[in-house]
């Protein structure tokens, strides 16, 4: 016998169904309460206790830490996976055989051309645009040079739409790096994988060969597998409800990094390097700030510990705080700021009170030493994240589109006025 939740009110019982997930999640389905009950609606501000969806992509337990993409754990696939790999993943629901990535790769590469004309729409922007939305308009701008809508139930279509956007996607990211740092467009070469041909289009220097630094791009093919996919979040909930209506799979992605250009989502490890200047700025005291941060009456906060979906730790910043001390040590950066960042995190992995309140250092918090030790300038940083969250994206909108799933329509409790006759402009 199915479980069920009763709702009592106003001497009225309903009865509805509970959902169980296959990692024994429990959800209320409210889908007929509106209509049983004659009006009555939950209300849950921004969605915090609400499902919105049932998936197969991502499961998050934020209580012990775990974070699995298609059953994989983040750990394993960090370690023994690299990034197209991990897209795949998401994206298609099975690691691929050798046969299934190197056709990935090789259809990715061959999309990986951007027509000439979305460069004069880069060249129409100041160097001083901010680069997300750089690339959210240009994201959005590669509708106009793929004008047909995908068929959702063609499987060919599908699968170029994706080649598409994921072969031109790092194209478009590390042209906003470029125009941002006054450098001449770089194409790549097909010659390097995914992630060392996006380093070289970002880095590589108009007067001199490009030398890939393994120990870098192992750092960012790790950063980009642990951007990958994070449940509902902000953005990948702003993806399915902007494609629920049908909208394009580009146009969908463009509102998506929107979404993340916000500084309570993905600009979160900009906001931590912004602190760490701060502190710089102002003698460098690390045990100062740790001390405002244990003060409730200071409005300081700490940012870059604790997270508000993992209430133990990050599965994530265990992985990335090994790459970081690798790219740290390899680089041999002088950098007060990272030696302010070091001490904040050597102070909060030994102070009882974070330790007790499990307020470690974070995925953002490393991410951003990451790209302060590259030399990515603070205004990239959410592109990095986007580039990486990219597949995760892609994989919500494919399996929302392939359900079938309603047009996204939220409704609300109404607080304004009532009824009221309209004035004469004269009589106001």
């Amino acid at each position: 016998m199915s479980e069920v939740a009763k709702i009592e009110y106003n001497g009225q019982v309903y009865e509805l169904p509970v959902v169980t997930g296959s990692e024994n999640e429990k959800g209320i389905d409210i889908a007929k309460l509106r209509g049983s009950s004659g009006g009555l609606i939950t209300l849950d501000r921004g969605f915090k206790n609400t499902g919105s969806c049932e998936s197969a992509i991502t499961f998050l337990n934020g209580e012990e830490g775990i974070l699995r993409y298609r059953g994989y754990s983040i750990e394993e696939l960090a370690d023994k996976a690299d990034f197209l790999e991990v897209a795949y993943l998401l994206i298609f629901g099975e690691l691929p055989t050798q046969e299934q990535l190197s056709k990935f790769d090789a259809d990715i590469k061959a999309e990986a051309h951007v027509d000439e004309d979305v460069k004069r729409i880069l060249d129409g922007f100041p160097k001083s645009a901010h680069p997300m939305g750089v690339l959210s308009a240009l994201t959005s701008a590669l509708i106009a040079f793929n004008p047909s809508s995908v068929n959702a139930n063609s499987e060919e279509e599908m699968y170029q739409a994706i080649v598409k956007i994921m072969a031109k996607f790092p194209v478009l990211t590390a042209w906003a790096h470029r125009k941002r740092m006054g450098l001449p467009l770089d194409y790549g070469d097909d010659n390097l994988g995914y992630v060392q041909n996006f380093l070289k289009m970002m880095f590589k220097k108009p007067n001199a060969e490009y030398q890939e630094n393994k120990i870098i791009t192992n750092a960012i093919d790790k950063l980009l597998i642990l951007h990958a996919d994070h449940e509902q979040n902000c953005s990948t909930s702003t993806v399915r409800i902007v494609g629920s209506s049908h909208a394009g799979l580009f146009a969908s992605l463009s509102a998506g990094i929107s979404a993340l250009w916000g500084p309570l989502h993905g600009g979160a490890n900009q906001a931590v390097i912004e602190m760490l200047e701060a502190i710089k700025a102002d003698g460098g005291d690390t045990k100062k700030y740790m001390g405002k941060a244990k003060d409730k009456e200071d409005p300081f906060r700490l940012m870059g510990f604790g997270h508000r979906v993992y209430k133990n730790f990050d599965p994530r910043a265990k992985i990335i705080k090994v790459a970081a001390d690798e790219v740290l040590g390899d680089l041999g950066v002088e950098d007060p700021v990272l030696g302010i960042a070091k001490g904040l995190e050597q102070e909060a992995l030994s102070d009882a009170y974070f330790v007790d309140r499990k307020l470690y250092p974070n995925v953002d918090f490393y991410s951003g030493i990451i790209y302060r030790a590259l030399g990515i300038p603070t205004e990239m940083f959410t592109p990095m994240f986007a580039l990486g969250r990219l597949p995760g994206w892609i994989a919500q909108w494919r399996e929302m589109r392939l359900k079938g799933e309603p047009i996204g329509r939220p409704r609300q409790i109404y607080t304004g006025a009532n009824a009221r006759d309209f004035k004469d402009i004269a009589n106001r």
